[in-house]
Parts: C-alpha cells; structure tokens; sequence
C-alpha cells in the first residue's frame, strides 16, 4: 500500500508574479495550497492579471525591483521577473540586462542566506537563431552578442551561467527551465507577440503583420501546460539542475497560425508583409525528451483548443478596453 500524501505547506516568492506567466503560476500555487509571496514592479505587467488574488489570505504583493535586493523568508524562489517581448525588453535595453544579470544575483544571494531551492525562468531565446533543429538542451547556441535582442538572449545567458556558477559554488539547489514561446490569457494585448499580434488585428479586422515571408517556424505552447511543467521541475530530485527544455514541440509557420487566427476568428483581415527584424530566428522547436524522461511532462493542449480559449480573452479584453 502507497502511504497517503502529506500536502506541504511552503511560503513561495515568485517574481515577475503579476506578469503573463507569474501571474497564472501564482494562481496554480495559491490553488495547491501554498502561501505566495508575488513581487514585481509592474514595468511591463499588469495589476489586473493578480487582481482576483489580492484578497487572497495566503497572497501578498511586494512592488519591487529585483535589480535591488529584497529580504524576505520563504521556502522556494521562482524567478521569472523580466520582461519577454521585443517591444518591452528592447525599450530599456540596459535595464533588460539589469534585471536578468542583477535579478538572478540577488535573487541567488536570497536563495544562498535561506538555504532554499530557486527555479529560473530561462529562454529559448539562448540559442539564437539555431544552427541544429530541433533544439537540445546540449547545444550551445548561435546568439548575436551585440545585436537589438541581444539585452534579453546574453542576459538570459548570463543569468544560466550565474545559476550554475552558485550552484557548484556554493550548493544552491538550482532549477532552469528554457521556455519556448507560450500563450494564452493574460498576455498583454500589446505585448508583440505573434500570438497576441495576430489575435489582436484579426478581432480589430485589421491587416495582419506577418514579418518576412511567414516561413519561419515557431512552437506555441499553451500556458497551463508550461506551468504543469514549472511545477514538476521544481518539485524533481535535487540532481536534475536542468537545463530542461519546456514548450510544445509541434511546429507551425508564422503563416500557418495567422491562417488558423482568421478562421477561428472569423475575421476578414487580410495578410501583409514587412521586412524580418534583425536576428529574428528562422526556426524554432524544442526536443522535449529530457522533460519527458524526467519529468513525465509532456504538452497536452492542441493548438486549435488552446488559441480559441486565448480569443475568447481577448474578445473579452478588447470589450472592456
């Protein structure tokens, strides 16, 4: 007979906690029973993505920068404070750079002094525009150090580096997730995102910008999915540091989900095209085998059923806009 499972009860610090993944991620603990204590500063988050937790007993809010330090005592850090969409990350550049390389000292120092594990929200971005497809967590990457995104990939790099470096260092217990491109409600409507691009233009029967000439591929995980998979890592054997890849390893052209928006919104916008940012990668897709070896987690969310929950968000979003 398998004895019963305890619950356990830990207070857990979850920066970035308002934005589009904290803010579900908070919600996710808070329902397992957990006390959350969310920071951010609300750069490019939203007070409406935690609102129906504010009154929640076992939640707080600390507006904070965690380019500073921060003194609290709880039992887990999940780190996901920066923020992720070209037109946020690349608006203060340097303060991008701050708030990964900066972020993830303070936040180590924090996880160092308590003696506790700390998750990091880490990128696919790390691997630039790759050279091996689909993408390993082995493989190194092919990253412009010095182009318009490079404030997020090295930041985000320099941030794994710091992870491992406290990890053999001083034996904080470390997690590292690498995200791949993830949507669903809460994301904000002018983030840039491709997901919420799309949405958005088709719901406004607008042209939908497609940059270059929509054969560049992406893989769109739905969020709670990914969260399942945070969770799982956090919770894994101490041995499994990670890097681990999470996303959905379906792949589709940019061309393909702008189709796929106009018929589940019914919209009559048209397709138009712009030139490619510099270094915006040609493909990209995750092997998945090492979450699935370790962590029995694996994406279960088509993307059909996924995109209409995250329509029906927005429809509702731009309603009350």
């Amino acid at each position: 007979m398998h004895e019963p499972r305890i619950a356990i009860t830990r207070s857990i610090l979850v920066t970035g906690g308002a934005g589009f993944l904290g803010s579900h991620l908070c919600e996710r603990l808070l329902g397992e029973g957990h006390e959350v204590i969310c920071v951010d500063n609300f750069f490019s988050s939203r007070k409406d993505n935690i609102a129906p937790f504010l009154d929640h007993p076992r939640f707080e809010l600390i507006r904070h920068d965690v380019t500073f330090p921060l003194y609290v005592e709880v039992d887990q850090i999940y780190n996901l404070a920066c923020p992720a969409s070209p037109i946020h990350y690349q608006h203060d550049p340097v303060q991008t750079t701050k708030t990964s390389v900066h972020g993830a000292i303070n936040m180590l120092g924090l996880a160092k002094r308590l003696k506790c594990r700390i998750f990091q929200a880490s990128t696919s971005e790390v691997y630039g525009d790759p050279a091996v497809h689909p993408q390993r967590e082995d493989y190194w990457g092919n990253v412009n150090p010095i182009g318009p995104r490079s404030c997020y990939d090295e930041g985000k790099r320099c941030a794994e580096t710091l992870f491992f470096d406290y990890h053999r260092q001083n034996r904080v217990e470390i997690k590292v997730a690498r995200i791949f491109n993830t949507y669903g409600p809460r994301m904000h409507p002018n983030d840039g995102r491709v997901v919420s691009n799309f949405i958005v233009q088709a719901l406004r029967g607008e042209p939908i910008t497609i940059y270059g000439d929509g054969g560049q591929t992406r893989s769109f995980c739905y969020v709670d999915d990914l969260i399942e998979g945070f969770v799982r890592l956090m919770e894994s054997d101490p041995s499994l540091t990670g890097p681990v890849n999470l996303g959905n390893p379906g792949e589709f052209t940019i061309r393909e989900l702008a189709e796929k928006v106009i018929a589940l919104t019914g919209s009559r916008s048209k397709l138009t095209f712009k030139n490619l940012p510099q270094d915006d990668p040609k493909q990209r897709r995750p092997d998945i085998s090492l979450a699935g070896e370790k962590l029995g987690w694996r994406p279960k969310t088509p993307l059909d059923e996924g995109l209409v929950r995250t329509i029906e968000y927005f429809e509702k979003t731009l309603r009350s806009e």
